[in-house]
Order: C-alpha cells, then sequence, then structure tokens
C-alpha cells in the first residue's frame, strides 16, 4: 500500500471538547490522500473512547497510545515516529481545517515541486470574532517563489508555529523537548536545515483559542520554559554562519513572544512577574545583535524599557495605557 503524501499528527488532548469537529474538518476533505495519527496518552485529558470511535469510523485514522501521560511535545514525537506521509503536519484539538485545504496544499506542492517546508496561512477565532494570523504579514514578503531560508532570512520573525507549516518527513525532523512552547526550537532547527521552502498564501486552519499559546505542556512545565526554548533556538543558530542574517529577525520575535507572554492575562502570575521580565531582560543583553534597530512606536517603547531592565517604569506604562484605553472606550 503506497504512503499518503500527508500525515496529520494530532495529540488528543480535549479540554474544550473540539476534537470531534477537528476531525470531522479533516475527514470531510475532498482530498483523501492523508492519515490522521491521533496520540492518546494517559492524560485526563485524552478522550479513548471517541478516538477508537474514529479509528473504527474512517481507515485513514489510526490511534497511538502511550502508557503514561507525557505531555503534547513527546506526543508529538511518538505521533512523528509512527506516521508514514511524505509531508507531516501537526495539529491540535482546537483547530479546524478548512474546506479544501488539503487539496490546496496538495495543489501547491505540484507547482514547487518537493520542499523541506511548505508555510500556509490561517485565522484565529475566538468568542464568534476573527483575526487574521500573526504571520500573514511575513508570508505575504516572501513571494511566491521556492527559496532557501538566508535568502529571506525574514522568515526568522514568523511566529514560531508548528501547526502553520507541512514539514517533509525524510528532511528530518527534530525532537520536540519537554516543557511549555516546545514548537520554538524545532520550528527554527527546521528552517535552519531546510534547503527548498515554498508558501501558499491562503488560510488553511483556524485556531479556536484566546491566544496561539498551547494549553498543555509537559508534567512540570511552565511559562518560563519560554527561555531555554529560544536558547535552544539561538545555540542553533550559531552552528549555522550562513544564516547569522537572520539574527536580528530571530531576536525580534523572541522579544516579542516575550513581551506577549508576561502581557497576557493568566500566563505569569502576579508574584513571579518581577522575575520574568529580569530573565528577558538577561536575554536581550545576551542575545541582541550588533547594531540592532528595535522597532518604532509604543512597541519600540517596550523594547526599550525592557533593554533597560527597567520593571517599575513597565508596569507604570502597562498601567497608564490600561487607563488610556478604558478612558477611549468610555
Amino acid at each position: 500500500m503506497p504512503s499518503p503524501l500527508f500525515s496529520v499528527v494530532l495529540p488528543a488532548y480535549d479540554q474544550h471538547q473540539q476534537l470531534k469537529d477537528c476531525l470531522d474538518s479533516l475527514l470531510s476533505q475532498s482530498f483523501r490522500d492523508f492519515e490522521v495519527v491521533l496520540v492518546v496518552d494517559k492524560s485526563p485529558d485524552a478522550p479513548e473512547r471517541l478516538s477508537e470511535a474514529y479509528e473504527m469510523r474512517d481507515p485513514r485514522v489510526s490511534v497511538l497510545r502511550l502508557d503514561a501521560a507525557v505531555g503534547v511535545g513527546r506526543s508529538r514525537n511518538a505521533g512523528a515516529a509512527h506516521a508514514k506521509g511524505e509531508y507531516l503536519l501537526f495539529l491540535d484539538s482546537d483547530h479546524v481545517v478548512q474546506p479544501e485545504a488539503m487539496q490546496a496544499l496538495a495543489d501547491r506542492l505540484d507547482e514547487t515541486g518537493e520542499v523541506d517546508i511548505l508555510l500556509f496561512g490561517h485565522s484565529r477565532e475566538y468568542r464568534e470574532r476573527v483575526w487574521p494570523g500573526g504571520a500573514a504579514k511575513t508570508l505575504a514578503s516572501l513571494g511566491s517563489e521556492v527559496f532557501a531560508p538566508q535568502d529571506r532570512p525574514q522568515v526568522f520573525g514568523a511566529p514560531p508555529l508548528i501547526w502553520d507549516r507541512l514539514l517533509r518527513r525524510e528532511a528530518g525532523l527534530p525532537g520536540f523537548p519537554d516543557g511549555h512552547y516546545d514548537e520554538i526550537p524545532v520550528v527554527h532547527q527546521s528552517l535552519l536545515t531546510a534547503k527548498r521552502v515554498a508558501v501558499l498564501e491562503q488560510d488553511c486552519v483556524r485556531i479556536r483559542r484566546r491566544h496561539t499559546l498551547h494549553p498543555t505542556g509537559s508534567p512540570g512545565s511552565s511559562h518560563f520554559d519560554i527561555f531555554d526554548q529560544y536558547g535552544r533556538s539561538f545555540e542553533l543558530l550559531d552552528e549555522h554562519q550562513e544564516l547569522a542574517v537572520a539574527r536580528p529577525f530571530l531576536f525580534t520575535r523572541m522579544i516579542r513572544n516575550f513581551l506577549f507572554v508576561f502581557d497576557l492575562a493568566g500566563c505569569v502570575p502576579r508574584a513571579e512577574r518581577p522575575q520574568f521580565f529580569h530573565r528577558a531582560n538577561e536575554y536581550y543583553r545576551s542575545y541582541l545583535p550588533e547594531n540592532y534597530h528595535r522597532p518604532e512606536g509604543r512597541e519600540g517603547i517596550k523594547f526599550s524599557l525592557l533593554a533597560s531592565g527597567a520593571y517599575a517604569a513597565f508596569e507604570v506604562a502597562k498601567l497608564s495605557q490600561i487607563a488610556r484605553n478604558a478612558v477611549a472606550r468610555s
């Protein structure tokens, strides 16, 4: 039996009962040359009965059962090792695949020939509102031709999401580490080793979540894991001198990611905010590229405050902005 074109690796964590919608959006695609590897570990959020029902319903679905609660990173690793497709697509239960998206991906590969990575667009939905994906401007800047990452270093400035791209399996997938933000070094290592990258400037996946942070890490994970994950990315970048031109883009993305997590309600507990801020300041100073130009406007002010380590001033500025927004809405 020939291998499918795509393998969809889907850790079956279903905290908000969205897995059924995700699977239905996949299995209703007119394009059928793909498999779905559902990874079910011993987490209480992993619905084994629902997964088994889909395995019985459609031969393209297989359930990979793990004997411990291992977290999303190790579940992805196990699913990727089990996959047989030419390209890997990693999804989560709160994703839905847009109608005809799989056909569009296959058609784009017909145009480009074999690539190591195919990037595509996504959107985000929360409380019946829809926003464009955070990589939309970057994707638009990359053009329609196949490229090498050193020729389009701005690709390193896109949010490091594993579910807005196809990865060629034979190109060698890095292992997902433990902890929150396990995608970060995997996304960057796959870009660093890629020779051919292409773009499909079309929204193929919608995430139904307040933000793009995955709610499930591995046992013992925390939001402070983001520092080690970016540290891994910069270590990998230092091994590829031909891609030194990507450093300012990766640095900007890192700081934006730190500030996003720091500002997002519910991520960093109040008592840990000073520690998180000062850790971010350490990374700012450690990885700052030569002749770096900060973003302009309000974002640039945030970068400047973080660079100076001025935690109190940063918090005052944030409160002032919240007050201005409240007045504007009144």
